[in-house]
């Protein structure tokens, strides 16, 4: 079967956003999930999930950000640096976690002293780390900043009946998700995590309207694809992965990744966002109050009720727990997921790696191996 998202997921630039800034549209890059894509689509402006896809090396991300950072915002820098994000308009910083948070001052910087390394419009959007009333109403304001400064700076404005349109497309994408998830779930899933994978970064990639018609095609396909046979039943959880190649290597002929709980993964999408409110705050609720993420302060009973749930849901035989070098959150909480997972009899492993072009396969595959054996 024809994969239509692997391309995208594997490259920066692809077709679609050719044509779209053909048609003299722009496009705005942003580093975290919690940036509202909807009110960027209202405008007529795609929203672009950022991505170290393709780094080579990451000699100008070490040189400004030091040797002891994650190893995902360093190659992000590296391809703004050698030229490879020169098809965005614009971009926007969201304190996810300290890394990226550095990622403001790094690319500020990169960008005096490396020509066209810095696009000409750059924002930060703050994000609470806390889902309160109080945050709520600071997290709003920011957006509406945000709002302001895209106006301004692109000569458009927003409309809040194009806004209710943009959300309604992009609840139509989440629910198409939750069938592709539907069908991971089966005894036999039809469909491998590494393909998966690929639909949902390409949801990050390409214009929604899109997105959700290539969807609708590839989930009509999948219901007719013949059983693949019985394979250990993983679910991936911990720090962001746009990685496919990582995906394939831990499936290899032995598993499947059946589900995840991952940033660029399923972890942002279940729940829809509210279409009878205003638009804007139900958006500003929605991005803040879905904290599946480690950055949010007092929540993890809450994030491992849904991990239990997503093992549940799927049927796992066994918890992959990963972390990029020097995640300092992820790495902490993979900490207590396996503590509690085990307690509960559920074979877990935790796995620290890097990203791009520092990945050691080889280490990488003999841990899942050898945990394949055992969960066996």
């Amino acid at each position: 079967m024809n994969n239509p998202f692997m391309d995208i997921a594997r490259t920066l630039e692809n077709k679609y956003i050719v044509q779209w800034k053909e048609n003299g549209n722009a496009v705005i890059g942003y580093t975290c999930s919690y940036l509202p894509d909807e009110i960027l689509y209202s405008m007529g402006i795609l929203p672009f999930r950022m991505r170290g896809t393709g780094a080579g090396s990451t000699s100008i991300g070490d040189t400004y950000f030091g040797p002891f950072i994650c190893s995902m915002p360093k190659c992000i820098l590296q391809l703004a640096g050698e030229g490879s994000y020169g098809f965005l308009d614009g971009a926007v910083v969201i304190p996810g976690c300290d890394s990226m948070r550095r990622m403001d001052d790094c690319w500020r910087k990169a960008g005096g002293d490396i020509e066209g390394a810095l696009p000409e419009f750059f924002h930060h959007l703050g994000v609470p780390h806390k889902a309160v009333d109080y945050s709520l109403t600071w997290f709003r304001q920011e957006i509406e900043e945000f709002v302001a400064a895209v106006e301004k700076h692109f000569s458009v404005k927003i409309n809040e009946d194009r806004l209710r349109e943009s959300v309604k497309t992009y609840n139509r994408g989440r629910k198409l998700l939750r069938e592709l998830q539907e069908l991971r779930n089966l005894k036999s899933s039809p469909v491998s995590g590494a393909e998966s994978m690929a639909v949902i970064l390409a949801g990050s990639a390409i214009p929604r309207d899109i997105f959700n018609s290539l969807l609708e095609e590839y989930l009509a396909e999948l219901r007719l694809r013949k059983n693949p046979g019985t394979k250990k039943r993983i679910l991936l959880a911990g720090s962001a992965n746009d990685d496919v190649e990582l995906l394939q290597l831990i499936e290899g002929d032995k598993a499947v990744v059946v589900a995840d709980n991952i940033c660029f993964g399923t972890r942002f999408h279940p729940d829809i966002v509210n279409e009878d409110a205003d638009p804007v705050s139900a958006l500003a609720e929605h991005y803040l109050f879905r904290s599946e993420c480690p950055r949010m302060f007092g929540d993890y009973k809450k994030r491992y009720s849904i991990l239990r749930e997503k093992i549940d849901s799927a049927g796992v035989d066994g918890v992959i727990l990963q972390n990029i070098r020097f995640c300092d959150l992820h790495g902490s909480e993979n900490g207590l997921f396996e503590r509690d997972l085990e307690k509960e009899g559920i074979p877990s492993m935790r796995l620290e790696r890097e990203y791009g072009p520092m990945v050691e396969t080889g280490r990488v595959k003999m841990r899942v191996d050898a945990f394949l054996e055992r969960i066996g």
